[in-house]
Formats: structure tokens, C-alpha cells, sequence
């Protein structure tokens, strides 16, 4: 009697007048434990109590029921539970009970079973939702060639399914989600959310969880929930090969709107942080998101980064924070780009060189000459400017240090010249090269000009005249020359230098330009110290020849910041220099030059630390700034704020270009069993732990257009499975680690 009126078990009502006996039959074993529970234990309880007796760790372990009787035992409807009780409460009552997540063999530490707690079976049959049904053959047993645990079920390959049977593996096995689909999840859907697709995604997932962990080991064929699939997602439609991470993206979202708790969502409008204390304004975002969505996936899978931008022009500071279901993160080979330029020293000593050098993929000029500049060891009182090369002539300088790189394409071809820094006003030199070439044209023998060579540059003095120009050429030239095979022994290499001034040396002839002075050998070498080397002032483009540079008269320099020179030579000089090294450019990035390098290695730490690092927004993706009214690449700046029980990571391995598709070979070294984000973390926020574990991995092996996807599997103890279509077998935890990994689910490790 309670307060004078009849007793009915209740949720509330905690008196043991019926002890209920559950017997929990183990797989691969031939007997039975039976575990007496009683209603006043609770579930802490009780779960204490089913780890003591199977000794396995309490994460590992799982009870299923199956039958559909439990209500019978646990219900608020007025006299059932009392009736049903008495009618059994001579008999034990058993209920089909399925267990997940046990080794093999489940012994107790001294290598035999509890008796206090357990006692040994030898009944042939169970009671199956209210029928009599043999033991045996209600559980899986190990076969030849097939798992022989619950939960170990392949799935049939319906034709290039592989990307979805992996993907969906990897979420079958992902703990909380088993519990959610194995219980009475249908109650949740939401018929309401037009964003939603009925219930429809979530209950043919829910059903094919259900056959992948009910006993039986034949391969399951997820007809239904392909065809569902390609109902609501008709990009996945067909039976071509797609993307298994994109499939995931979708089916996470689809199962968030189906199973969405809030039935009407309330408008609210989204607040910048206003200087706010950011755990303030990171509170407030996450309240306003659970407002409008609230499931089992953003129970389990959902977290939450700020975002800072930072405007360029106005320094305008905007922070937000977004609720994240997975993170992307980029490969530091993804997010960097190399890059080849030819140095050119205006010293002339030394010849041409080529440097490839590492700069952000959306990186800056600056960044580019920062980078050039180390590569080359450039002095303190040295500077870089860098041109863009065509058809033989500048078309364009990079002096604009905040200028994109994604300005520079791949086929274009860069030069830097290296030069003394500009103290004052001192004007640059430029000089642009023509060949005299003789063709037939209409039968009759011509002859024209024709650019070549690559623009050379050097500073010149405040006052010059027309033989300091000469002079000047003629150094800058010296690294192409090719001495006579009379004159080697003589030849400096070193130097790289065998011709002398035109003026200021005694004995030196001083020809006047174009006038008629027989050619100059200096050690033993030809040079084009002659009468038909001649000299132009003429525009940027070396188009149009202006006027003849004479030798002794000077040339007006003052107000000019760069001298144009268009130098004609003919083609008996042409012989006396390696016109190939002073023609050759390489592009900026030739492709399949790096095809046989070595595989690249990267942690997976520094895929996320790529990911978190400031870095200007792309051309593509400007943002409004609030302050100066404009569009913008803003500063965009990444931090980890709340992780969720169940962190998915993307590797971004495929890229995607307007021309091809490609997909990245990199190894990314990822931990297994202590992946530690703590210092990753903008602020602690309570978290008791940012430490997790790898449960799964999905792989995809070969190229952008065909390959295969697999899936591997932590189940039971320290096993790791593979999940091969309709093959599953045991793999060792040495093969995990792969090059083919492309998505990994961690769940957080709970500490004790």
C-alpha cells in the first residue's frame, strides 16, 4: 500500500515486489549468464553491475532489446505491469537481449564466472516476443569466411556503391547514433519540417542500421535506402562512382531536419559580437542554433568555431560563431603553392638562375618576395623587382606588395631582378633586344627586326651619356657570352667577364654609335663593341624607336623613373652569345615536373593547424564589410570554440581546377589512440576532455575518376575490421594508417 491507495509500478515507484531476471545470452559460447535487476537499482546501477560481470570497459558495452516486451515490465498504464508481473512472477522472465562490443571470450578476472551474480543455463529454448524459439539459431555463429559478431554485416555492392556502403558503415558504427537507431527513435520524426524529407532518410537508415546489427551474417543490399537516396538526392541517382565524404555531408543533414526536435523554428536574427566577452556572444550563437535545431546528430556531431574577419581597408572586426557537423581540412601541399622565377643579377656577374619557391596558395606579393628573398640570400641593401615576361618584353611589375598571387597563373613566366636599393631618385634602365632577320618573302630576300632575349635592368647615375649606357649593356651582358676556343685559357669564368669599357681605359677604342668603327676584340674575344650595335630610346613596349643614343652626347634622365632602350643587333653578333640562356624562361609552375617526387608525409596536426591559420579570403568568396560599404578580400581567421562526442575530419585530397581534377597521394599521419585538441582550443569552456579516439576511417584507393572505396572499423575490444562491400575480415591496427584515408571519425575519450 502506498498513501493508502492500491500499489502500480511506476517509473516512480521504487519498490522490488517483482525482481525482474534478465538472462543475457553471449555470443560464441555455449552456455547463458542470467543477471537479477532489481527495480530499485538505478541505471548507473545496473550498468555498473553488467560491466562487473562481463569485465569489459563500460564504453565497450551495449544491451539491446529486441523482443519489443520491455514495455510490458516498465509501463505507466493503469494495472499492465501488476498483471503481467503476476502472471510470470513464478517464472523467470527472459528477454532477447543483444550484446555489442564484447571480446571473444568474456571470463571473469580470475578465469571463472560469478556465481553470485551469475549461474549457469542449460534451458534449450527462450521465450521470442511471447513464442518459444531455439537459442541457437536467434544468435550469429562464427562461419567460414563471415563475422561472427552482431554488427559485422557487409554490405552488397549494388553497382559502384561502394562510396555509400563505406559511409554508411562508418555511421552504423558510430556509438550513440547505434543506440538512437536500435531504440524507439520513430517517435522523433519530424513530419513538419519542410526541410526535411518526411521521415523518410531517417527511417530507411534506422531500418538498415537495424538489419546490420541483427543476427545473421549474410551481406545486407540497401535497396530501399538507395532508391530513397536517389528520390531526394538525385545527384547521388544512378550508379556512378561519387564521393563518399559528400554522401555523408548529405545523409547527416537529411537525418538532422527528419529527426529535428523543434517543430517550429522562431526567426532569429544573428548579432555581431560588439566587443563583447566571446564566451558571452559564443553562448548566445549556440543558444539561438539549438533554438532552431535540435537532434540526436547535433546532440552528438555538432560543434561550434569562431570566425573572425578583419577588413583590409577599414580594419572592421566581425565574430561569429558557427556550429560546424564536420571539419574540412585542407592538406598544407592544398593550401601552399610553389612557384619558379628567374633571378636576374644587374651586377653582371652572374647568369641567370631559376628558384622555385613555397608561398600561400592565396597569399600576397609580399609573401613572394619574402620567400624569393630568403631563397636567394638577398642583402640588407639589395632589393627584388619582380616583372612579368611576354612576347620578350615587361608587361607588367608586382610592386604592389598587397597584391593577390592568384593575380599569377601557372603558364605565366616571372623574372626578379636584383638590384642596389633606391637611395634616391635614380632611374631604372631597360633593355629590350631585336635581331635582324633576312627572309623571302614573294620570292625576294628581306630583311626585318625581331624581339629576343629577356629584358635586362640595372640602375643607372643621375647625369649619363650615351657611352655609360653602352657600357652598361655590355656588363650586363657579359654572363651570356661564349668565349672564342682561343681565348678560354684567358677567360675568367669566375667573372663571367671578358669585354672592357669603350671609354675611360687608354689604348680602348671609343666608337661612336652607328658611326663606322671596325668591331673591338678584347682577351681574344669578340664583342659587339661596333658600329652596328645601335641604340633607341624607345617605349615600354619597344615598339616604337623614338631616337638614336649617340656615344659622348647625354641622355636626359632627369624626372624618369624607368629608361627604355631598344638595342639592334646584327645577326653576325648574335653568334657571339648563348642566346638560348638569355631567351629560356621557365613558366611558374610546369605541370608534371613534380610527378616523380617522393610521396609528401603531413600529420594530421598540421592539416589542422592549415586550417586554422589567418589567410585572405579568394577572389570568389569577398565579404561585405559593414564598415567601409565595400566588398573585400577580408583577413579570415579560424578557432576551435566547442567539440563535439563524434568528430568527423575531411581530408581534402581532391582539387578541383577549371581545366582538370586532381587528387592528392599525400600520407597524413593521424592518430589512433590519443588525438589531443587541447591546445587547439580558443578557450576551455568547461570541457572536461578534448582528447579522442579513432573508431573509424574511410578510405578511397586509386584515381579522381574510378577507385574504390573501403571502410575500417573498431569493434569489440582492441579489433580493428575491414569493411570491404560484402566483405568484412579482421585487419591488423599496423594497416590503418594509410594514404588512402579520407575521412576519420573520432569519439571523445571518457575519463574516469
Amino acid at each position: 500500500m502506498k498513501n493508502g491507495k492500491s500499489f502500480l509500478a511506476s517509473e516512480e515507484d521504487n519498490y522490488d515486489v517483482y525482481p525482474l531476471k534478465l538472462r543475457l545470452s553471449v555470443l560464441r559460447e555455449t552456455n547463458s549468464l542470467g543477471v537479477r535487476i532489481c527495480k530499485k537499482d538505478n541505471a548507473g546501477e545496473r550498468f555498473r553491475r553488467a560491466c562487473k560481470i562481463f569485465t569489459v570497459e563500460s564504453e565497450l558495452f551495449r544491451v539491446w532489446d529486441f523482443s519489443g516486451q520491455t514495455n510490458l515490465f516498465f509501463t505507466n498504464e493503469k494495472n499492465k505491469f501488476l498483471k503481467d508481473s503476476q502472471r510470470q512472477s513464478d517464472h523467470d522472465i527472459v528477454l532477447d537481449l543483444q550484446i555489442y562490443g564484447l571480446s571473444d571470450s568474456m571470463k571473469c578476472k580470475d578465469g571463472k564466472k560469478d556465481e553470485s551474480v551469475a549461474n549457469s543455463s542449460s534451458g534449450p529454448s527462450l521465450m521470442m516476443n511471447g513464442s518459444a524459439g531455439n537459442m541457437n539459431s536467434n544468435f550469429v555463429r562464427a562461419s567460414s569466411g563471415e563475422a561472427g559478431s552482431l554488427g559485422l554485416t557487409g554490405l552488397q555492392n549494388l553497382g559502384n556503391t561502394c562510396f555509400m556502403n563505406s559511409s554508411l558503415q562508418c555511421l552504423a558504427h558510430t556509438p550513440k547514433l547505434v543506440d538512437y537507431f536500435l531504440g524507439d527513435y520513430g517517435r522523433e520524426i519530424n513530419h513538419d519540417n519542410q526541410l526535411g524529407m518526411d521521415g523518410e532518410i531517417a527511417l530507411a537508415f534506422g531500418d538498415l542500421l537495424r538489419k546490420l546489427w541483427a543476427p545473421g551474417a549474410a551481406p545486407v543490399a540497401p535497396r530501399l535506402f538507395k532508391s530513397k537516396l536517389a528520390r531526394f538526392a538525385p545527384q547521388f541517382s544512378g550508379y556512378n562512382q561519387h564521393d563518399s565524404q559528400e554522401l555523408l555531408a548529405f545523409l547527416l543533414d537529411g537525418l538532422h531536419e527528419d529527426l529535428n526536435r523543434v517543430k517550429c523554428k522562431p526567426y532569429i536574427e544573428a548579432k555581431d559580437g560588439d566587443d563583447r566577452p566571446d564566451r558571452e556572444v559564443a553562448d548566445e550563437y549556440w543558444r539561438n542554433h539549438l533554438a532552431r535545431n535540435d537532434s540526436i546528430i547535433v546532440d552528438v556531431c555538432q560543434g561550434q568555431y569562431k570566425s573572425t574577419l578583419v577588413c583590409p581597408l577599414c580594419r572592421k572586426v566581425s565574430v561569429t560563431f558557427d556550429p560546424f557537423m564536420y571539419l574540412s581540412l585542407p592538406l598544407p601541399s592544398t593550401t601552399m603553392r610553389t612557384m619558379t622565377l628567374t633571378l636576374l643579377n644587374t651586377n653582371g656577374n652572374t647568369a641567370p638562375s631559376p628558384y622555385t619557391i613555397t608561398v600561400p596558395k592565396h597569399g600576397k606579393c609580399e609573401d613572394l618576395i619574402k620567400a624569393l628573398g630568403s631563397a636567394c640570400s638577398l642583402g640588407a641593401d639589395e632589393t627584388l623587382l619582380v616583372a612579368e615576361i611576354y612576347n620578350n618584353r615587361i608587361i607588367r611589375y608586382l610592386e604592389e606588395s598587397a597584391d593577390s598571387l592568384s593575380l599569377i597563373r601557372d603558364d605565366d613566366r616571372l623574372v626578379a631582378y636584383r638590384l642596389s636599393k633606391d637611395t634616391g631618385q635614380v632611374p631604372l634602365v631597360v633593355f629590350m633586344h631585336q635581331r635582324s632577320e633576312e627572309q623571302y618573302i614573294h620570292g625576294k630576300l628581306t630583311s626585318s627586326w625581331k624581339a629576343f632575349g629577356i629584358p635586362l635592368a640595372a640602375r643607372l647615375c643621375e647625369s649619363v651619356d650615351g657611352s655609360d649606357i653602352y657600357n652598361l649593356y655590355l656588363n650586363l651582358l657579359s654572363p651570356f657570352q661564349i668565349p672564342a676556343e682561343d681565348a678560354i685559357e684567358d677567360y675568367d669564368i669566375s667573372k663571367g667577364t671578358a669585354t672592357e669599357e669603350v671609354s675611360g681605359k687608354e689604348g680602348a677604342k671609343s666608337p661612336a654609335i652607328g658611326g663606322d668603327v671596325s668591331p673591338s676584340n678584347v682577351n681574344g674575344v669578340d664583342s659587339p663593341s661596333d658600329v652596328e650595335l645601335q641604340f633607341y630610346l624607345t617605349d615600354e613596349k619597344g615598339i616604337v624607336k623614338h631616337s638614336k643614343l649617340v656615344m659622348n652626347e647625354p641622355v636626359a634622365v632627369t624626372g624618369v623613373s624607368r629608361l627604355h632602350v631598344l638595342v639592334c643587333w646584327p645577326e653576325t653578333q648574335i653568334e657571339h652569345y648563348d642566346t638560348g640562356l638569355l631567351s629560356s624562361l621557365p613558366e611558374v609552375f610546369k605541370s608534371g615536373f613534380y610527378a616523380k617526387r617522393p610521396q609528401e608525409s603531413v600529420s594530421l596536426y598540421k592539416c589542422l593547424e592549415a586550417f586554422l591559420q589567418e589567410e585572405p579570403l579568394g577572389p570568389e568568396d569577398m565579404w561585405y564589410c559593414p564598415g567601409c560599404k565595400k566588398h573585400c578580400q577580408a583577413i579570415k581567421k579560424l578557432d576551435l570554440w566547442r567539440l563535439p562526442e563524434i568528430l568527423v575530419i575531411h581530408l581534402k585530397k581532391f582539387s578541383y581546377s577549371r581545366f582538370s581534377k586532381n587528387k592528392l597521394e599525400t600520407y597524413v599521419d593521424f592518430p589512433i589512440d590519443n588525438f589531443d585538441l587541447s591546445p587547439y582550443i580558443a578557450q576551455s569552456n568547461g570541457m572536461s576532455c578534448n582528447r579522442y579516439m579513432l573508431y573509424a576511417v574511410s578510405n578511397h584507393y586509386g584515381s579522381m575518376g574510378g577507385g574504390h572505396y573501403t571502410a575500417f572499423v573498431h569493434h569489440g575490444g582492441d579489433q580493428w575490421y575491414d569493411f570491404d562491400d560484402s566483405h568484412v575480415h579482421p585487419i591488423s591496427q599496423e594497416k590503418i594508417k594509410s594514404s588512402a584515408a579520407y575521412v576519420l571519425f573520432y569519439r571523445r575519450v571518457i575519463e574516469v
